[in-house]
């Protein structure tokens, strides 16, 4: 069922529109009213009873902002869809992706596990290697003796694991190793990200393949995919006319937090210098969202992690053309990369990228209908966001036990009840 939405107030509306398409018949819309509570008792309890036919959650995010949301929500659905950015130029993901010339793959690698069946029926033994990370002091002859271990069979994490999963593995490993420059430091790698890379040299350099058959490994409770396929990297024009090139720069983690605001974003062809692109966003993502029941801008460094998923040629129609509610969960606390703007001139950007693909006239109802904030969010944050079109739903979101963080459950329950 398709859903529009008029901005819910506790309880508020919800318009739900619902398509049927049949064989040599014309498509027909019809568009129903219903209250929404939030949280639904009902329906958290039908999804937490039922799991397996949950909504499809969309989320656009990347990182590890997401991760202890994406684990929780496994209690409510079972058909949650990730859409991830490839774009890193930092950590252990450069290492791979300097050595291959390959998209980054660590925050797939970590959605994937967040997602992981976490039950005897999830393969545990190849969660716990996929996890599993090689020391940063060991000596590099060392962990080049226990890569190849695993790839004979012969160490305990590998062995543990049965067949015929145990070779699946032992052959991505394989190719990783056969691949690999001597110069590749294995020091901190992630057992994971050394698989996915070596599945997708193994699938001719598409992520895809790989992606697939790791979700089938550890019983995926869920969908993830890369937003494109695209081997890019991101760029940011700054508002004194400097432009910055990789993610790692942007994040203000591994290096010095931009002093500067960022005036735009852009993917850019390699790290050597400003050269902008475009990507395509896979008629497999879009097939996605059209399944979606609800689309989550989701909390987490908000260039990098989020505005970084709308950059793709289409991703914008694609949102606009999909009559659900569209809800923007802002991350809490400082993020490095927006300096002092508010939670309204976060929702100005997010219009402004996504109009950008969708068209500068497209309403604002047809891109973003809430913003879900902690009760203890100064009002000042949120200030005009109702003049962009946008409703603020205020809730209880921060526990004792999760400060200064959202707690996974009741943001669960938000976006499940709006469904």
């Amino acid at each position: 069922m398709d859903q529009d939405t008029d901005p819910p107030t506790d309880p508020g509306k919800l318009k739900r529109s619902a398509d049927k398409a049949c064989e040599g018949s014309d498509l027909s819309e019809i568009t129903i009213t219903r209250a929404v509570r939030l949280p639904d008792p009902f329906r958290v309890e039908r999804f937490l009873s039922n799991p397996k036919l949950g909504p499809r959650l969309l989320f656009f995010s990347g990182g590890s902002a997401l991760n202890g949301v994406a684990q929780c929500l496994k209690r409510y659905t079972h058909n949650s869809i990730h859409l991830v950015t490839p774009f890193d130029s930092g950590g252990s993901s450069q290492g791979l992706r300097v050595a291959f010339n390959m998209p980054a793959i660590g925050d797939l690698r970590s959605r994937l596990m967040a997602l992981a069946d976490e039950t005897v029926l999830g393969h545990p033994d190849v969660f716990r290697l996929f996890t599993h990370r090689f020391s940063k002091e060991a000596e590099p002859a060392e962990l080049g003796r226990r890569l190849e271990a695993m790839i004979a069979g012969s160490h305990p994490l590998v062995e543990a694991i049965e067949q015929p999963m145990r070779t699946l593995i032992q052959n991505q490993l394989g190719m990783f190793h056969a691949a690999r420059p001597k110069s590749f430091d294995l020091r901190g790698a992630s057992i994971g990200n050394l698989i996915l890379a070596g599945g997708y040299l193994n699938q001719s350099q598409q992520l895809e393949p790989i992606i697939f058959l790791v979700a089938k490994l550890v019983g995926v409770q869920g969908t993830v995919r890369a937003v494109t396929d695209a081997n890019l990297h991101l760029g940011a024009d700054l508002q004194n006319g400097d432009t910055v090139i990789g993610q790692h720069l942007l994040t203000g983690k591994e290096h010095a937090p931009l002093n500067i605001p960022i005036r735009d974003l852009f993917l850019n062809r390699d790290l050597s210098g400003r050269a902008p692109v475009t990507a395509r966003f896979p008629d497999r993502n879009r097939s996605l969202m059209q399944s979606a029941d609800l689309i989550c801008y989701a909390p987490g460094s908000f260039y990098t992690s989020l505005v970084a998923n709308l950059l793709p040629e289409g991703v914008g129609k694609a949102v606009a053309a999909r009559t659900v509610p569209k809800v923007y969960v802002p991350g809490i606390g400082a993020d490095p990369e927006t300096g002092d703007m508010t939670i309204t001139d976060k929702v100005a950007t997010l219009l402004t990228y996504l109009r950008r693909d969708a068209g500068e006239g497209c309403p604002a109802e047809k891109l973003l209908n809430f913003v879900i904030v902690d009760r203890s969010l100064p009002e000042s944050e949120t200030r005009g966001c109702e003049a962009h079109g946008v409703r603020v739903v205020r809730l209880d979101l921060v526990s004792k036990a999760s400060a200064p963080y959202y707690d996974p459950a009741p943001l669960c329950e938000a976006l499940v009840s709006l469904t």
